[in-house]
């Protein structure tokens, strides 16, 4: 007898359909198994379309089917191929398996597409076109400079140097009666923090947005204020850009520009473009003008080019959260959606299956009692929200609160009127969605809002309601959310204390501080140079006990002596077995200092050490890195002093397995994590702990080593009369309301924050404000009353039914 259908899961009857009405099928299959918002991207045929999705509403999966369908219906090809465009490796990874998959479905080849991250599309066409782009890695470092780097140093003092008019003004600041030790003091603070920040936050800004040196100072002119600022920042900026070249060392942004410069030529535009049938573009709240750019170059067609890109931006302006730190503004993506919507090319994703009914009510309760007080303080004296729910303001609110909400001095149009969420709701999805076990039933009360007497009655509510929870639904998984990683050090070590063994946790942030490839590797050389140094011979001891390849034992009793230790005589005491084992490990190394070449030791310290597979790729990178900048001098001494600065001065990043973000939502496991790293992602259960309304909001504050100069931060201020450039509003603001705008900034984006943690939750989010907490998180014990964020007060008010008790016993 016949089977119903064939081996692949084809009915009988489309045995007599042809490859080409096959294929149009499964084309229609995949569509008719989208969401509405997923369709309008399946059924793009070509131009710009601006999607605007809700957190949970499949932006990945409604991308890669989109993606899948245009690769069908245009026969692409490696030749011309769809370029997706994403945030992070990891996204990337992600997306190009769902693509891979529905091209699977298609009995399609799993070709004509790429996925790249924005800088590695950058760089892969910077390289290929050396000779215009004049990026080239051979004899060229990548760096990612901090505060410390050896680079923001160098061009700090050059500046010093070079402007000693400006620089005694700076010193002079305010109230300065020519104490010399007030002078060396605020010099101090000039040298190692004041002027590094201004340089590493206006460089960045400015590099990424186009502007170069030059341009600085004619805006500087522009502005308003005793410092010339925006001259100082030019300074830096020219001297920081001469660095680079003499020293041969490259940034991200210069990855972008370099793609750029090889785009100029119309040769090689042509060239690329007629590689890229369209880009669909990941993440779009978070692009900067400059990368923008370079995406609608590669997106137009050589042949037409009068004609709009084939470009699909997809994102979410309520979940950008990364514009005070850097230059992306969700402003760009804004008005990418409007320009599309005033011509029918948006599409909206309004539909999400992550969590239940109460918590997008609870979500969407947030996004619109914030842009009501935003637009209700609109051009009026600087008000404060009561805290009942009901939307009432009153003056009687502290001052940092009313003061981000301002309004005053902000001119018609900018950046400072449009309210922090663009008016876009979360809507559960329809009965029958395709997605398993969408909008899932809520656990508990699914929203449950408590009010710890302290930090340390939170940590203990929390350890009860984790371990009751995992007991009911031990498979399920759980996060605490924090706004920084002090607090989440914190909270783990308080969990382990008070529920050691009851609860697996997993701190991400300690994860991170663990940046331990390149500080290990750098003990065992150190100890190769100088076997003879007991400091040495003990780093180096430690790290191998820590990683357990030697025993436990006293270190310091090895260390003190390490001629004995390491070349015991005839005549010595015959050494334990734990003492013999390490001698025999630190002797395995120095043979191979004997035996290998210098620019093998790295790699041969890293199998030493047992490394897994991210360590060794970390270990990897890292040789690469220290090749790259020891050109021409190959020697021990240069390899130790390029590690040292990395491990002193650089955020030197390890290398993440694609599935790294699966450690983090384990089942069973609380993972503490910071609301930044944890968009993305999703828990069945979400804890967010300490919100209080010195941090969200928060407000922007001014140091008192630094309140000589004002009460701003320069930083702050050349970042916002440098965005003000970018939009058009003249005259730049003066210091005065470049520092409001940059508090609007902070406060926009904190709620903004806030509703990006809340709908990471499924099945229940836990919101806390302990009556106590400490001032700063840098002395977690120096408690103090703290007022609660003031949306507590205001989910108390609607959602009246999810405010616990909390028994007498713990008040």
């Amino acid at each position: 007898m016949p089977n119903d259908s064939d081996s692949n899961g084809t009915p009988p009857e489309a045995e007599s359909l042809s490859p080409a009405a096959l294929r149009e099928a499964a084309l229609l299959r995949i569509r008719d198994g989208l969401r509405s918002g997923q369709q309008q991207m399946a059924d793009w045929q070509g131009g710009p379309l601006a999607v605007s999705a809700v957190p949970g509403a499949g932006k990945s999966t409604g991308m890669a089917a989109a993606a899948a369908l245009a690769i069908a219906r245009h026969q692409l090809q490696p030749r011309r191929q769809l370029v997706v465009v994403t945030f992070t490796r990891a996204a990337a990874h992600n997306i190009k398996n769902k693509i891979r998959q529905y091209l699977k479905e298609l009995s399609l080849p799993q070709l004509g597409f790429s996925v790249h991250t924005l800088h590695g599309l950058a760089l892969n066409i910077a390289i290929r076109y050396q000779n215009l782009s004049g990026l080239t890695l051979e004899n060229k470092a990548l760096v990612t400079p901090n505060q410390s780097h050896r680079l923001v140093r160098a061009c700090v003092e050059q500046w010093i140097a070079g402007n000693p008019r400006q620089y005694q003004m700076l010193v002079q600041g305010r109230q300065f009666d020519g104490e010399e030790t007030e002078r060396l003091r605020r010099q101090s603070v000039l040298r190692t923090d004041v002027l590094p920040n201004l340089a590493l936050t206006v460089i960045h800004e400015a590099k990424s947005s186009g502007l170069q040196p030059q341009q600085l100072r004619e805006l500087s002119e522009l502005a308003r204020d005793e410092y010339e600022l925006l001259a100082i920042a030019a300074g830096l900026y020219e001297n920081y850009e001469n660095l680079l070249l003499t020293r041969q060392f490259i940034d991200y942004d210069d990855m972008i520009l370099a793609a750029l410069r090889v785009l100029e030529n119309p040769t090689a535009r042509r060239l690329e473009q007629g590689k890229v049938f369209a880009v669909f573009e990941d993440e779009a709240q978070d692009s900067t003008p400059l990368q923008t750019k370079l995406l609608e170059i590669l997106a137009t067609d050589p042949a037409q080019p009068h004609l709009p890109p084939n470009l699909i931006r997809v994102g979410d302006p309520n979940q950008a959260i990364n514009s005070t730190f850097t230059p992306a503004d969700p402003i760009y993506f804004r008005q990418f959606c409007k320009d599309c919507e005033d011509r029918d090319l948006l599409a909206t994703m309004d539909r999400a299956g992550r969590s239940n009914h109460i918590i997008i009510d609870a979500a969407n309760f947030v996004l619109e009692w914030v842009n009501r007080q935003w637009l209700a303080v609109s051009g009026n004296p600087p008000l404060n929200y009561a805290g009942d729910g009901r939307g009432e303001w009153n003056g009687e609110r502290s001052h940092s609160h009313s003061q981000l909400l301002s309004h005053q001095g902000r001119g018609e149009g900018s950046a400072n009127s449009e309210p922090p969420f663009r008016d876009q709701k979360i809507i559960a999805v329809d009965e029958g969605d395709p997605q398993p076990d969408a909008n899932p039933d809520k656990v508990g009360r699914g929203l449950e809002i408590y009010a710890p007497r302290d930090i340390f009655h939170t940590a203990e509510l929390i350890g009860k309601r984790v371990i009751e929870l995992f007991g009911e639904h031990p498979d399920r998984s759980a996060a605490v959310l924090v706004r920084e990683n002090r607090q989440g050090e914190w909270l783990a070590g308080e969990l382990r204390r008070l529920y050691a063994n009851r609860i697996k946790i997993y701190e991400v942030g300690q994860q991170e501080r663990r940046s331990h490839v390149p500080a290990e590797i750098m003990a065992l050389l150190q100890f190769l140079e100088r076997p003879h140094s007991p400091d040495y011979l003990k780093a180096a001891l430690t790290v191998l006990a820590n990683r357990k390849l030697i025993p436990t034992q006293d270190l310091d009793a090895l260390a003190i002596l390490p001629e004995q230790f390491l070349y015991p005589g005839p005549l010595a005491e015959p050494q334990p077995e734990p003492v013999r084992q390490a001698r025999r490990f630190c002797s395995s190394l120095l043979r191979a200092r004997l035996e290998l070449p210098i620019y093998n030791l790295i790699s041969f310290m890293a199998l030493a050490l047992h490394y897994d597979q991210a360590e060794l790729a970390t270990a990897d990178k890292l040789a690469e890195r220290v090749a790259q900048q020891t050109v021409g001098n190959n020697s021990m001494s240069a390899l130790l002093a390029v590690l040292s600065e990395i491990v002193s001065s650089e955020r030197f990043e390890p290398v993440v397995p694609d599935e790294a973000e699966s450690i983090y939502i384990r089942a069973g496991q609380l993972t503490i994590i910071t609301m930044h790293k944890a968009k993305g992602l999703d828990w069945d259960f979400v804890f967010l702990p300490f919100l209080h309304e010195q941090t969200i909001p928060g407000r922007l504050w001014v140091p008192p080593q630094m309140q000589f100069l004002g009460e701003f931060t320069l930083a702050e201020v050349a970042r916002a009369q440098i965005r003000a450039s970018l939009h058009g509003q003249f005259p730049l603001p003066d210091v005065g309301a470049a520092w409001e705008q940059a508090g609007y900034l902070k406060t926009a984006e904190e709620y903004r924050l806030l509703y990006v943690a809340m709908t990471r939750a499924k099945r229940l989010l836990w919101v806390s404000a302990a009556q106590q907490a400490p001032f700063t998180w840098n002395k977690p014990n120096n408690l103090q009353e703290q007022k609660p964020c003031p949306m507590v007060p205001a989910l108390k008010s609607r959602f009246p039914e999810s405010v616990v008790f909390v028994p007498a016993m713990f008040r």
